[in-house]
Order: structure tokens, then sequence, then C-alpha cells
């Protein structure tokens, strides 16, 4: 269970520094590990969240580069560090990510995890352009960095949602929009043939990756962040490419998105933003699996 309390301020360390916290990214992967902290190797009591944004409150010694005021963004170290709840966090000076007046921590504290698994996903795959993918779950938080990021390397993006989302998706930079929820999908047209695709994204796992196997060309690709119910045998006759996605720590991937929401090229889409105090309605939301996008955590405005 989640419990509001008060720790002592954490202290920055040689080549650290210490953040004051306004805004904190969520994921269901705070969720899972709150249930079950087993595979990621954390103990209690800890303190969960991957993705801040603040004002550099202390440096440790052998910091040069950032000085207390500095607006930054961050990822703690995943998956043992967490620390994102809080008034404070400390993390490694690499890690931190000058922000931009322009860009709002809230935004800022959305993007690191899920804008960097979007990332990576779009990585492992390497697709040409022109290349069809399906995204499942792209109304997601990871969903909606990964259709932009991918429409952006010239894909064409077959985004899987609730068709109220559908909108937002095409926003977004998606080609074609499928409503998962009559039948197996009905795209923007109207029809329910997606027609052949060359990867499938799976930000689902269980069975929806096997429901949309059909569409997959021979020598495709899936890449997955969840654990997929597939048959191994399905894809071997078919020669499919699986990659499991599971990120870790790359400051220069964070510094990256950081700088493309600074520079318009990418955007955080937060439809959820709850005082710190609220973080078990966040859990609530991220357990839902229907969030539509980002949650956030904010001390104060998180302005």
């Amino acid at each position: 269970m989640l419990c509001w309390d008060e720790i002592a301020d954490p202290e920055p360390g040689e080549g650290q520094v210490r953040i004051a916290v306004h805004a904190a990214g969520t994921n269901p992967v705070d969720a899972g590990i709150r249930a079950d902290g087993t595979w990621a190797g954390t103990t209690l009591p800890w303190v969960p969240g991957y993705d801040v944004a603040g004002v550099i409150d202390a440096v440790g010694p052998g910091v040069t580069d950032l000085t207390p005021g500095s607006r930054v963004a961050a990822m703690t170290q995943f998956p043992r560090q967490g620390g994102g709840y809080a008034e404070f966090a400390v993390v490694d000076a690499a890690e931190a990510a000058l922000l931009a007046d322009s860009v709002s921590f809230v935004a800022a504290a959305a993007t690191p995890l899920a804008g960097g698994t979007a990332l990576e996903v779009v990585e492992r795959l390497a697709l040409p352009r022109g290349a069809r993918l399906l995204v499942l779950g792209a109304s997601g938080g990871v969903g909606s960095f990964l259709v932009q990021l991918a429409a952006r390397s010239g894909i064409d993006v077959v985004a899987v949602g609730r068709r109220e989302h559908h909108d937002r998706l095409r926003r977004l930079g998606a080609a074609a929009c499928v409503d998962y929820t009559g039948g197996q999908g009905t795209s923007a047209d109207g029809s329910t043939d997606v027609g052949r695709v060359d990867a499938i994204a799976d930000l689902v796992g269980g069975p929806a990756a096997s429901r949309w196997l059909p569409a997959l060309r021979d020598y495709g690709q899936i890449a997955s962040i969840a654990s997929p119910e597939l048959d191994l045998d399905t894809l071997v006759d078919a020669n499919i490419s699986f990659h499991g996605v599971l990120i870790g720590n790359r400051p220069e991937r964070t510094r990256t998105l950081i700088d493309m929401l600074a520079s318009g090229d990418l955007a955080a889409y937060v439809p959820h933003v709850l005082p710190l105090g609220d973080a078990e309605e966040a859990h609530r939301l991220l357990e839902s699996g229907h969030a539509g996008g980002k949650v956030v955590l904010v001390a104060g405005s998180g302005e």
C-alpha cells in the first residue's frame, strides 16, 4: 500500500545533485512494483517514481556544470532507485537534463520513462520510411509518444485505441486509427481490415499481440513492453522477430527528449495532474488501464 510519510531529506553525494521536485511522473510500472517489487529488487520502505522535474536545490562534491536554481528533469535509476514521489530527489548530475523555461515541469516529468520507452521501441524496430507500424495501446502514455516519434521517422502508424482518442492520435501523426472495442477493430474509414503491417508495437501485453498477429507480414517484427501471450511456434513459422523492451538509464536519451519538448518536435499529453498526496488515486488510474495519457503528481502548482 501507499502511505504519506515524512523521511529525512536525501543528501547529494559525490557527483550528484538534489532536485526540489515540482512534478513527478507516474507509470504503470510504479503500480506493478508497489504490488510486487521482487523482480525489480526493491526493498521496503521504498519511494516510487522514476520521472522528476524541478529546480536544483543542492549539489554534491565534484559537480561543476550544474548550479542551484537550475531547472532540470531527470529519470532516476531504474528499477531500484525510484524516489520521485517526494519533495526532494537525488540523482547523478549526468542524469539531469537542463530544462528550457518554455517547458513546464508537468510536461518534463511526463516524458523520460514513457518517452524513453517509446524511443527505444522505434530504435529497436529500425523500420524504414514508409513502413507500416501497428501500435497497440496507442492512446496511453508510451503510445502517445510512440505515435509521434514513429511518424516523425516517416513510418505510417496504425494506432489502436478507443474511438474518443482518434482525433488526438491523428493530430499526433497516426495515418489511421482503429477502435478495438468493436470486433477486431474498426479503422478510420469504417472497415475492419487494417491491411498488412511490417511491425507491431505491443504496449498492452497479454493476448493483445496474438489478436492482431494476422495483420503482421511474414518476416515482420514485434516489440513488446509488457509480457505478451504468444505462441512461439507461430512466430517461428512466420519468421517473426521479437523484441522485449525494458529500458535502462541513458541520460543522453532523456536530454534528447527534453530538447524535443523545447523545440516543439514532441508533446507530452497529460490529462491527469494530481497533488503529490494523491498518489493512491494516481495508481488507481494507472491500474485501470484507461488513463488515456500520462498521470503526473505535482507539489504546489507544478509550474
